[in-house]
């Protein structure tokens, strides 16, 4: 008898960490200038996810930084709101707000807080962080979009401990049966979660057939890898009719060698100035 899950893990162990060049290593340095700031953050859970939401706002969404609710835009959701510091440093990058807000992260006085708030954040579609919510959301906004016949699409990143929830099967189920082809959601498939390796506490493979299997178009890629990321989002839609679904494969603390792949990371607060110093040190010039 045929071991999925087991061939959909050797196919996915052929990427090798990709080098990050200097726009990844600055973006990295804006969610650590966050993380100082409120002396606390998610740090790993941002660092998995700063190619795939670079290459969204950099080459891939029609948006304004300017004009934050111009209609045509692409929305985009982050679903695993606990990861807000990449999100946060990528929309002060682009120039949604100054970047001194940074230093307000989890601040009376700053409007970043530890998830994103849509009634306070510009560029933020929707409040999140109360896992497992954003692709439904996201289900309703690709939904309204078909109804208007406008041409934005909709976007989401969930992470993979997050697609435990039963939630995202369910916006999962309606997005097929919508044939919602504006749609796309992106697995950050760090293979962590908070405590764990995500095969230990709940086993998500085999994860492309999972998706396919509930009617979307399916495409694995390294989530580091900014030109194959390139490559996969300018195919879009994958297949007319069909929902989008991209595998990120992507390491947990990317860019800060004694963190990668160490759960410890996954929500560490309180470091020390030594420590700090020692993840921009890891990140490099």
């Amino acid at each position: 008898m045929i071991n999925l899950a087991a061939l959909e893990r050797e196919a996915h162990s052929i990427y090798e960490p990709v080098a990050l060049d200097s726009r990844s290593r600055d973006l990295r340095r804006l969610v650590v200038r966050a993380l100082v700031g409120g002396g606390r953050g998610h740090l790993g859970s941002a660092l998995s996810a700063i190619e795939i939401l670079r290459v969204l706002y950099d080459d891939v969404m029609a948006h304004k930084p300017e004009q934050h609710k111009w209609e045509d835009r692409d929305r985009f959701l982050l679903s695993k709101g606990h990861g807000c510091l990449a999100q946060y440093a990528i929309l002060a990058d682009h120039g949604y707000f100054s970047k001194a807000e940074l230093d307000r992260f989890c601040r009376f006085d700053g409007i970043l807080g530890g998830h994103p708030d849509a009634g306070k954040v510009p560029g933020v579609e929707a409040s999140t962080g109360a896992l497992g919510h954003g692709p439904s959301i996201a289900v309703g906004m690709a939904v309204a979009a078909k109804l208007k016949g406008a041409a934005h699409r909709i976007f989401v990143v969930t992470g993979d401990g997050e697609i435990n929830e039963g939630s995202v099967w369910e916006a999962a189920m309606a997005a097929g049966k919508h044939k919602l082809d504006n749609l796309t959601i992106i697995v950050d498939y760090n293979k962590l979660q908070s405590y764990e390796r995500t095969e230990i506490v709940q086993d998500l493979e085999p994860l492309t057939s999972k998706w396919e299997s509930f009617g979307f178009a399916v495409r694995n890629v390294d989530g580091h890898d900014v030109e194959g990321l390139r490559r996969t989002f300018a195919t879009l839609p994958f297949a007319s009719g069909r929902p989008n679904a991209v595998i990120a494969h992507t390491i947990k603390s990317r860019g800060v060698a004694h963190a990668e792949g160490d759960p410890a990371w996954h929500h560490k607060s309180n470091m020390t100035a030594a420590e700090i110093d020692g993840i921009l040190q890891a990140i490099g010039d």
